[in-house]
C-alpha cells in the first residue's frame, strides 16, 4: 500500500490543477463583464487548489524518499501533473487577468494570448529539470510550482487589495513583463536552492531557515500580497549564495 502513496499524492496535485482550469476556463469567468468583480472569485477559488496542488507536490516526493519508494513512473507522473497544475494553469490565470485588463486600454486584445508562453516554458522547465543531472539537491532556473505561486497570488491579492494594488495588476504592460519574466526564469541558467533539510542544526540549513522566517513575516504582515515578495526573496537569497560560493 505504502508504494502506492506518492503515486496518490500526485494525483491529488493533478485533480487540484483540472478542477482550477474548469473554474479559471468557466463561464464565471469568461462572459463576465470586465467591470464587473464577479470574474474574479473564480480565480480565487483556483488560487486555493493550486495552494493545495503545491503541498501535494511538496509531500510527494518527500513521502517517496521516506518511504524508498521512489520509481521512474512516479517521477514521470510527477512531471505530467506538474505540467497541468503548474504549467498550464499559471498561464490560464494570466490570460484571463490580461482579458478583462485589456479591453479599458485599447490594446489588441490577442495580446492575452501571451500569457501562454508560460505555459510553454513551464513544458521546457520540466523536460529539462526530468534529464539535467544537476538539479538532484538544487534547482537550475525557477521551478514551476515557485511561478505557479506567484501568479495565483495575484487573484487573491485583488479580492484582498488593503494595499491598493488593483490599477498595477489589472495592468496589460505588468501582466505581460511578468508572463516574459517567469518564463525568462523558468529556463534560465540560475542555480537556486532546495528546500530541504539534512537535518535541523542551524549550521547545515541557515540559508532555508532564513528564507523561512523572513518568509514568515512577510506573510504575517503583508499576506497574499508577499507571496511575489517571497519568491523574490528566494530567488535574491539563492544569488547571493551562488555569488559567496
Amino acid at each position: 500500500m505504502k508504494k502506492h502513496l506518492p503515486n496518490a499524492l500526485t494525483c491529488l496535485n493533478l485533480l487540484c490543477g483540472c478542477l482550477a482550469l474548469t473554474l479559471i476556463l468557466g463561464p464565471g469567468v469568461s462572459q463576465a463583464d470586465a467591470t464587473s468583480l464577479s470574474w474574479q472569485m473564480p480565480l480565487v477559488t483556483a488560487a486555493y487548489l493550486i495552494g493545495i496542488a503545491a503541498v501535494a507536490d511538496f509531500f510527494d516526493g518527500l513521502v517517496a524518499r521516506a518511504l524508498h519508494v521512489s520509481s521512474p513512473i512516479g517521477k514521470d507522473l510527477d512531471s505530467l501533473a506538474d505540467m497541468v497544475s503548474f504549467g498550464v494553469v499559471p498561464g490560464a490565470i494570466l490570460f484571463q487577468l490580461l482579458r478583462h485588463a485589456l479591453p479599458a486600454t485599447g490594446l489588441p486584445e490577442w495580446l492575452a494570448y501571451v500569457a501562454f508562453v508560460v505555459s510553454i516554458f513551464s513544458a521546457l522547465r520540466l523536460a529539462k529539470f526530468n534529464n539535467d543531472t544537476r538539479q538532484s539537491d538544487s534547482f537550475i532556473g525557477l521551478p514551476t510550482p515557485a511561478c505557479t505561486l506567484v501568479v495565483a497570488s495575484l487573484p487573491l491579492i485583488l479580492v484582498h487589495d488593503t494595499f491598493s494594488l488593483q490599477d498595477i495588476i489589472l495592468n496589460p504592460w505588468v501582466l505581460l513583463l511578468l508572463a516574459l519574466t517567469l518564463a525568462g526564469l523558468l529556463v534560465a541558467e540560475l542555480p537556486l536552492f532546495a528546500l530541504k533539510f539534512k537535518n535541523l542544526r542551524w549550521h547545515d540549513n541557515s540559508l532555508q531557515f532564513i528564507f523561512l522566517l523572513l518568509s514568515l513575516g512577510l506573510l504575517v504582515v503583508l499576506q497574499a500580497a508577499a507571496i511575489p515578495l517571497v519568491i523574490l526573496l528566494y530567488v535574491l537569497l539563492s544569488v547571493v549564495k551562488t555569488a559567496r560560493a
